[in-house]
């Protein structure tokens, strides 16, 4: 994620859904946002462009953590308990919150259970099996910028399974803009040799691609299930099935510090706060009015990774990628953005 982490809305989804259901929607949503605090544009830019700043940190902070914590490299066993402890957690605080907070209960049929169980483990589970393996493997820098191809597979799939999302020429353009400056990033200071990892730069794109394809899931469930408990469920599920699968492996998390343990519940908060504002955005405006802060995810997490990992940004190719996969974003977002607001 994003980094984009395991939420229960994609950041570039899209409002899929047939005609009338669709009318329907957008006008209850018209009316929530004249209603709320959460649609004024200056709220909006805050708040989205802080959950893009913690979504920016998490790269070098899983970084970080596997350092403070003593977790070699090769050691794929022990990251993925340490990124069940960090989901587990973050899930828990949700949870905590929606009931204690909101005094709401956490009552769902068991059909809602096994919904949000399987979301889980897929999109919690599953696309970080690929990601903190894929992150240890490349730099914070690189995996920023690929990561971002969240944004353009999203797109992809949604012209191909829903209807009033079709591929338009400024879509198309900002995905090739876009992968172009994925494909950059991986080429030497020289631009003469390319240098691809599969467990590294593959994983990350796999992670994304994951993401993508259950963030559909997950966007249908919000209508029948609140979006904090969505959240919290999922991630908690995802977190037990990462740390029972690192576990079974032979993997441990140890050498717990002050530092290593502000770590782990910095990510934590990292993954519950930032969710939670988001989705209150997306709940309170179009889709298309908060993703297009997307193009700073990849900008803070570069930008971050090089401050506190020491690692090098100022290269030609990596200015360049960057910027591409920015533009490439802004103009995916942008044109959803524009549309929505002509068609009220």
């Amino acid at each position: 994620m994003i980094e984009r982490d395991s939420t229960l809305i994609s950041p570039q989804a899209t409002e899929h859904t047939e005609s009338e259901s669709n009318a329907r929607e957008n006008k209850n949503q018209g009316e929530q946002e004249h209603r709320s605090k959460w649609s004024d544009p200056f709220i909006v830019m805050l708040v989205a462009g802080l959950c893009c700043l913690l979504w920016g940190s998490a790269y070098p902070s899983i970084k970080l953590g596997y350092v403070a914590f003593h977790i070699l490299p090769e050691d794929i066993a022990s990251k993925y308990v340490f990124a069940g402890y960090r989901f587990s957690l973050a899930g828990i605080l949700l949870l905590l919150l929606y009931r204690v907070g909101f005094r709401r209960k956490l009552k769902l049929s068991g059909r809602e259970w096994a919904s949000l169980s399987m979301l889980g483990v897929l999109q919690t589970g599953l696309q970080y099996m690929f990601f903190y393996v894929g992150v240890a493997n490349t730099t914070g820098v690189k995996g920023s910028i690929m990561n971002a191809t969240t944004t353009f597979f999203s797109v992809v799939l949604a012209h191909f399974i829903y209807k009033n999302d079709k591929l338009s020429r400024n879509k198309i353009m900002g995905c090739v803009i876009g992968f172009i400056g994925v494909i950059i990033v991986n080429f030497h200071a020289d631009l003469l040799t390319f240098s691809f990892s599969f467990t590294g730069e593959g994983f990350i794109i796999m992670a994304a691609l994951v993401f993508s394809i259950t963030a559909i899931y997950a966007k249908r469930l919000t209508a029948a299930i609140d979006v904090m408990m969505i959240t919290g469920a999922s991630l908690l599920v995802g977190g037990l099935v990462l740390t029972l699968l690192g576990l079974s492996l032979g993997g441990q998390v140890t050498h717990f510090t002050w530092e290593s343990t502000l770590n782990l519940v910095y990510l934590a908060l990292l993954s519950s706060v930032a969710f939670c504002l988001w989705n209150l955005l997306l709940k309170y405006n179009k889709v298309g009015k908060v993703s297009v802060y997307n193009f700073l995810i990849p900008i803070f997490g570069a930008l971050l990774s090089a401050l506190f990992l020491g690692e090098t940004i100022w290269e030609l190719k990596n200015l360049v990628a960057l910027l591409l996969v920015s533009v490439g974003i802004y103009l995916v977002n942008r044109v959803n953005s524009l549309r929505m607001t002509k068609s009220r």
